[in-house]
């Protein structure tokens, strides 16, 4: 008689160690357990696949009242899935997207947006990583001659990737000036909770009301798992964005369990509760260092910019930066003058912030 042997997996799967904490991302945080449970409720019984189920519907009307009834919501995958097919969308062949020379599209998307798209980027140097319409302006020349791609959208991304924040009025003066030179604006919100919760207003102040023609909305830095969306506020900035995130396969059959991670975002409030927690451990792992730096017990730090959202960024000396990295992971951000980031996420905890304070500060000395 054959023995047919099943494993009995249990807790087996959790291969890795859960106590291990770090400062590098805030995609390093698991899934919001209020997220779990959404995601648990939606997947008893069958839906109609590739959008066409009761949780995307939802979310539609959700995102409508979010950002005004104009909008139109395409749930994709990932961030760089997000702003390639928004931008793809946005202009014909031989546009081009003028972004900061640190924009998320320039330098972590590995090409995506030129090899998959075939747009030309145009990249002006930030100020405390933002643009302004002077900046912008540097790149708005030769409109109409051939030999030059034709700039027709602006990105930049809110919060930034210096994890500064973009008052409402500073994104209307940049639309203004885009929609005045018949440019179109598009913001990558990867962390568009952290600067919601940083500004504290409504979601439509900084996007739909101060001129965002397509947004593209992050998830997965909040607590979602592979769960983003492109949300077209302007219908007339488009083209064809049905069939490109098709063709850029960004198309998921089961869209239901992405739709349901982004309504639970909106759902009480977690999506704000979650950033306005990860920037509040940013600001107190910077006040707890500032007050270290004050009373003398470290020396060579210096923070490079403001802690607008959960990003903190400093200088201090290589190695030591090592020395800690041998017990908190972190990333360089700047070799050439020993910058660093530290990022917190929705499950930083204070004894995680006072644990680094006490690492940082212990390199310092020695």
């Amino acid at each position: 008689m054959e023995v047919v042997q099943t494993l009995d997996l249990g807790c087996r799967l959790a291969i890795h160690d859960k106590a291990w904490r770090s400062f590098a991302s805030d995609n390093y945080a698991g899934v919001h357990p209020e997220v779990l449970a959404a995601l648990q409720d939606a997947n008893e019984g069958h839906q109609s696949a590739y959008g066409y189920d009761q949780y995307t519907k939802a979310l539609q009307d959700k995102i409508k009242q979010v950002f005004g009834e104009q909008a139109e919501t395409f749930v994709v995958f990932n961030g760089t899935g997000a702003n390639v097919v928004a931008l793809t969308a946005m202009m014909p062949r031989w546009g081009a997207v003028i972004c900061s020379n640190l924009a998320h599209i320039e330098t972590d998307e590995g090409g995506a947006p030129e090899r998959v798209s075939g747009l030309k980027l145009f990249n002006v140097k930030h100020q405390s990583g933002k643009l302004t319409p002077e900046s912008i302006a540097t790149q708005v020349y030769d409109i109409g001659f051939e030999h030059r791609a034709q700039p027709m959208v602006v990105s930049i991304t809110q919060s930034s990737e210096l994890g500064t924040v973009y008052t409402p009025s500073e994104v209307k003066a940049i639309a203004d000036y885009c929609h005045q030179n018949n440019l179109l604006l598009h913001m990558d919100g990867a962390r568009l909770w952290n600067a919601a919760a940083a500004l504290g207003c409504d979601f439509a102040d900084f996007t739909t009301n101060a001129g965002v023609d397509v947004l593209s909305l992050g998830g997965t830095k909040n607590g979602l798992i592979a769960a983003e969306a492109v949300v077209v506020l302007n219908p007339k900035a488009v083209d064809g964005l049905i069939y490109l995130r098709k063709m850029s396969m960004q198309l998921m059959s089961k869209m239901r369990f992405a739709s349901v991670q982004l309504l639970a975002l909106f759902d009480d409030g977690l999506g704000i509760r979650s950033a306005q927690h990860a920037n509040k451990m940013a600001q107190e792992l910077r006040s707890k260092l500032e007050a270290r730096i004050a009373a003398g017990e470290i020396q060579g730090l210096e923070f490079t910019n403001p802690t607008d959202a959960n990003a903190v960024f400093a200088t201090l000396d290589p190695k030591a930066i090592e020395t800690i990295r041998k017990q908190v992971h972190f990333y360089d951000w700047n070799l050439e003058i020993h910058e660093v980031r530290w990022m917190c996420a929705f499950d930083t905890t204070t004894e995680d912030v006072d644990r680094f304070v006490d690492i940082i500060t212990e390199a310092l000395k020695s």
